[in-house]
């Protein structure tokens, strides 16, 4: 039975989100720290954020061009609503260089969570992004007693980011034929996942 149709059989009852503890703790590594977002940090993850090359490998919709409006108002409150979980940024020399995300799922599927992860191009192939996803998922184990299993969906074509997951303890779970849409054109995702010992 697949999870469509066990839903039908029985509905699920509208998900509940906890509130979730702002800011975010601060995780140090030996390559960067992940920390609370400030608002100070909007010009330099604008900066970074307004890269096409950035912009091809999240979400559909990340904004093209990152202004800094845009920057201002994700590190001012919007980052902190409970729809995108425990957010940092990842900082490397006092700097926010890109994001970081810890996403629990709710109701009967609250036992996973979906991770997420960018930083800019001139800091990518330095073990950084690694780093702050081993970082975040430590704390997630440590903090988060129901967590099972923490899952990273990927751009099938982003060789890169498949890297970072593997390089933290992360597997290959499976990959999604034509299960998103970005720039208009249908794509496969791969999922990495990591399971609580």
């Amino acid at each position: 039975m697949s999870d469509g149709q066990a839903a039908m059989l029985a509905p699920e009852s509208p998900p509940v989100r906890v509130p979730l503890p702002t800011p975010s703790p601060t995780l140090q590594g030996s390559r960067c720290s992940v920390r609370a977002l400030t608002p100070a940090d909007a010009p330099s993850m604008a900066r970074h954020a307004d890269d096409e090359g950035v912009w091809r490998n999240l979400f559909e919709g990340f904004p093209r061009p990152y202004l800094l409006s845009h920057a201002e108002l994700w590190c001012g409150d919007e980052h902190r609503k409970p729809n995108y979980g425990h957010v940092w940024a990842i900082d490397v020399a006092g700097e926010a260089i890109g994001c970081c995300s810890l996403r629990p799922d709710s109701g009967w599927l609250r036992c996973n969570a979906e991770v997420g992860y960018w930083i800019g191009r001139s800091h990518w192939r330095l073990g950084i992004t690694s780093e702050a996803l081993m970082l975040i998922s430590a704390w997630a184990w440590a903090t988060l007693p129901e967590l099972t299993r923490l899952y990273a969906p990927i751009f099938a074509w982003n060789a890169g980011s498949q890297a970072v997951a593997r390089r933290a303890g992360y597997v290959h779970e499976a990959t999604h034929p034509r299960s998103a849409i970005k720039a208009g054109q249908v794509i496969d995702r791969t999922i990495y996942a990591a399971y609580r010992h």
